[in-house]
């Protein structure tokens, strides 16, 4: 783009000689200042006018290259063609000015988000207790570079507490719920013994903050989620699932998800059941590894409208570790979406040592 302006000039140049009298090609100079506008500041673009300016009435005033007799300097046509680009470059100055303005304020806009992020979805601790964990978040709007979906793990006396999320709908509001969960989670994760108390408490705490936000929307904030817990002493995850996608048990030889149909309705949604939390505990064993994900996953398009296909994908990749597993579903997804994603996309990768695995027996299901 920055040197577009030159190959614009360097276009009519070459035209100019080879047309006839009665086409005048450095009229189209008129245009060099929009040109020059998309990808230089006002100053540059002043500079470029006026050196239009006296390229046209060098073309004017040439035979040898305008093929017409001097004179044509001060024809009334040409006159109008440099009061013309003087208007235009006043235009385009204007609009440089306007879109440096803009592109400051994007860059502003970017760097909060980019702040913000590292605050809500701080990158987790590559190793927790001995587990080794990556995670992933995708915006699917790049300028925003944020969103509704979350992830969070916190070593705790209870075990490695892990949470992963996805807010209903978009926007600040869905960044302002995502950071209330996130912040009742960090506090809650370390006081409630049991796994169930935990998704109570966190609940509770959006129950009360979507009253305080009021509105007609309040229906509406609700966040689908799984809490997972595995503790130190036995080879054992523990899973609540509030209307989340199940996480995926990724094991040599096999690749399935961990769902026993017991899941409870999305938090801030559970006060209209009524029903308790249910927790399903599944058997680890050393080199095992989970893969936590919001729905932006499977609900991928390619340019037919067929879905992202995870759990095949997944076979493919059994052996890779968090961190290659990640980038690859990474790298994958664009292709698949043609770059273009629809929804936000957060994944958790949590992989179990390679090693002796817990002697204790598997802690009951609470």
């Amino acid at each position: 783009m920055r040197w577009l302006p030159a190959l614009y000039v360097a276009v009519v140049l070459l035209l100019e000689p080879v047309t006839p009298v009665d086409w005048p090609v450095s009229f189209l100079l008129v245009g060099v200042s929009l040109v020059t506008a998309f990808a230089h500041g006002p100053v540059v673009v002043g500079v470029v006018t006026v050196l239009a300016i006296v390229l046209e009435g060098v073309l004017a005033g040439t035979p040898c290259c305008a093929g017409r007799p001097v004179g044509y300097l001060w024809d009334r046509h040409y006159v109008a063609d440099y009061v013309c680009t003087a208007l235009v470059g006043v235009l385009a100055t204007i609009l440089a000015a306007h879109r440096i303005r803009r592109e400051r304020t994007l860059a502003d806009v970017r760097s909060v988000a980019e702040i913000a992020q590292r605050v809500l979805l701080r990158p987790v601790a590559q190793r927790i207790d001995g587990l080794v964990l990556e995670s992933l978040y995708l915006s699917a709007a790049a300028e925003a570079r944020i969103g509704g979906d979350l992830y969070e793990a916190v070593p705790t006396r209870y075990g490695v507490r892990v949470v992963i999320g996805d807010v209903r709908g978009k926007g600040l509001l869905a960044v302002e719920t995502a950071a209330a969960l996130l912040s009742a989670f960090r506090e809650a994760a370390h006081d409630e013994p049991a796994l169930p108390a935990l998704a109570d408490r966190v609940e509770t705490s959006m129950n009360r903050r979507a009253v305080q936000l009021g509105g007609g929307e309040l229906g509406e904030r609700f966040v689908t989620a799984v809490f997972a817990e595995i503790p130190a002493d036995a080879p054992v995850v523990r899973v609540v699932n509030c209307g989340h996608p199940p996480p995926v048990l990724i094991r040599s030889g096999e690749v399935r998800e961990l769902d026993r149909g017991r899941s409870a309705p999305p938090l801030n949604l559970g006060v209209l059941v009524g029903e308790p939390y249910h927790v399903d505990a599944y058997s680890l064993r050393p080199g095992d590894q989970l893969l936590l994900y919001t729905d932006g996953i499977t609900e991928t398009r390619d340019a037919d409208g067929a879905f992202y296909p995870l759990l095949p994908r997944l076979r493919r990749w059994a052996a890779l570790p968090p961190r290659e597993l990640l980038e690859r579903l990474h790298h994958d997804l664009l292709l698949h979406s043609g770059n273009r994603l629809q929804d936000d996309i957060a994944a958790l990768a949590v992989r179990i040592p390679d090693g002796e695995p817990p002697q204790g027996p598997p802690s009951p299901a609470r």
